[in-house]
């Protein structure tokens, strides 16, 4: 499957006066965009350099970092910012909308049947064993009641756009991220550092706003209250300062209005659930966990975990705390049952899916085994339970050697891994050294589950900074930039 270029223009590597050139030309340019190609073909290269160089040294004064574990030369680093808005018209993104709030809602549904009913399984929609002895399946949740039957409340959706002929200008979903999906921070920061750099710009687009989305996220937190207690207390559990994405937790504690916690903050007495404060023990209705499950409980999960807090699994299963998002959510996300999520939608939903999966071959069965390892070389392979860009083989990309190390470890266990042909993402200019050429990108948008399905308008638009790049990842040394969705 091929995607198409997000722009029309004939992207070679070229000077920026090249690339404004072609940008007065409306053949080159989709409608949407037409009013911020006049702006930046009026926009000198020292000009746009010097405003990428005030963003780098904003971020890095405000302390927008992201750690990358592994760097000999340090734990932090600024994420690049690319100061070319990817922009989407209503429509695009009305489309999308409906898509996300149709698959996020059926994955919920799913998650609480196969802790409940498990009518799908039942149904053999989806083989019995994929799920129940899934790594990310979790047996302590088995008819453990949450409040709305609601899960993931907060899901991060990877978005890439699509392809040559009938797909034409069709969305697809590359993963679903619903254990602690990470990222939402870049997006609100991208838009404040935007407006702050090109305040004329947001004079002249009707760009809708994503600003209130702490809003809309605490709303959601306090909606999943036990008992539906109308001024729950909530808090934001990080594994510390040395995770990856530290700075999205204190943000969002702090655009929230709410304490940011560590596992050692909180105690639990008589199944109920408190935090340690000067005034002495507080008690807590709803916890932002981002911390993952194997941590959160050491009397049932890992022994060893210091990030989590003993007992809580028993101050959860008697319903005194809500944990967003649940435990055992990621047997919703995990790669293995990625394949399986358009069925999720027509089996619950009674509905065709708006959002296309990419295809994806499933190692586990035999048939499809051969094929990955006889094509290796042109496809994608992930590890079933990887993320951030780790785990992965891009074949077109690696060397006869890395494909032949990879095959070893299919064969090994093919359970474990999947398949996807190498999709040439969307590609959208973006400013680099050598001026404006193009970058792969993704996108992905949050989406809320509570009472009702919200999101901000847009999401984090991720970057392969690397010419030729597939990998959009931050860890493994992509860019973001902000997201424009067009109110008309």
């Amino acid at each position: 499957m091929m995607i198409e270029k997000e722009y029309k223009l004939p992207f070679d590597e070229m000077s920026l006066d090249g690339v404004q050139r072609n940008f007065k030309d409306a053949q080159f340019s989709r409608t949407h965009y037409q009013q911020f190609s006049q702006w930046l073909s009026g926009q000198g290269d020292q000009y746009l350099q010097a405003r990428r160089e005030e963003a780098d040294l904003m971020f890095r004064r405000v302390g927008i970092t992201f750690a990358v574990y592994g760097e000999s030369a340090g734990t932090e680093r600024t994420i690049p910012f690319d100061i070319v808005p990817r922009i989407f018209p209503a429509s695009e993104w009305s489309r999308m909308e409906a898509g996300l709030r149709q698959r996020v809602t059926a994955l919920n549904m799913f998650l609480h049947d196969v802790y409940h009913e498990q009518h799908i399984l039942k149904a053999g929609v989806i083989p019995k064993e994929q799920v129940l002895n899934n790594v990310q399946f979790r047996p302590e949740m088995l008819g453990v009641n949450v409040p709305m039957n609601i899960y993931a409340h907060i899901a991060g959706i990877d978005i890439v756009r699509a392809t040559h002929g009938a797909n034409v200008g069709e969305f697809f979903v590359l993963e679903d991220n619903l254990r602690v999906p990470s990222g939402v921070s870049y997006m609100l920061e991208n838009r404040k550092m935007m407006m702050r750099l090109f305040p004329e710009l947001f004079a002249k687009h009707r760009v809708a706003p994503v600003a209130h989305y702490p809003d809309l996220l605490l709303d959601t937190l306090r909606q999943a209250a036990p008992d539906q207690n109308i001024n729950p207390t909530v808090v934001v559990l990080t594994p510390g300062m040395y995770n990856s994405a530290y700075f999205e937790h204190a943000f969002l504690a702090q655009q929230m209005g709410v304490e940011l916690v560590e596992g050692k903050d909180l105690f639990v007495q008589k199944e109920i659930l408190y935090m340690r404060t000067t005034q002495g023990p507080k008690k807590i209705d709803v916890i932002y966990r981002r911390v993952d499950d194997d941590f959160l409980d050491p009397e049932i999960f890992r022994a060893d975990s210091s990030l989590g807090v003993y007992g809580l699994l028993r101050a959860y299963k008697a319903g005194n705390v809500a944990i967003c998002n649940a435990i055992g959510t990621g047997v919703a996300d995990d790669k293995s049952i990625y394949p399986y999520v358009p069925d999720m939608i027509r089996f619950y939903l009674d509905e065709e899916p708006l959002l296309s999966n990419v295809p994806t071959y499933m190692c586990r069965k035999p048939s499809e085994l051969s094929h990955v390892l006889e094509n290796m070389a042109d496809l994608v392979v992930k590890e079933v339970h990887g993320a951030g860009g780790y785990g992965m083989l891009v074949g077109p990309a690696s060397t006869k050697a890395e494909i032949a190390d990879f095959k070893e470890k299919v064969k090994a266990n093919p359970e474990g891994y999947i398949a996807q042909p190498t999709l040439a993402l969307s590609t959208c200019p973006t400013y680099v050294d050598s001026g404006i050429a193009p970058r792969h990108i993704d996108l992905r948008p949050f989406v809320l589950s509570g009472k009702e399905v919200r999101m901000a308008p847009g999401g984090l638009t991720r970057v392969a900074l690397k010419e030729g790049s597939l990998v959009v990842n931050s860890s493994q040394g992509g860019g973001t930039k902000d997201t424009w969705v067009l109110e008309h």
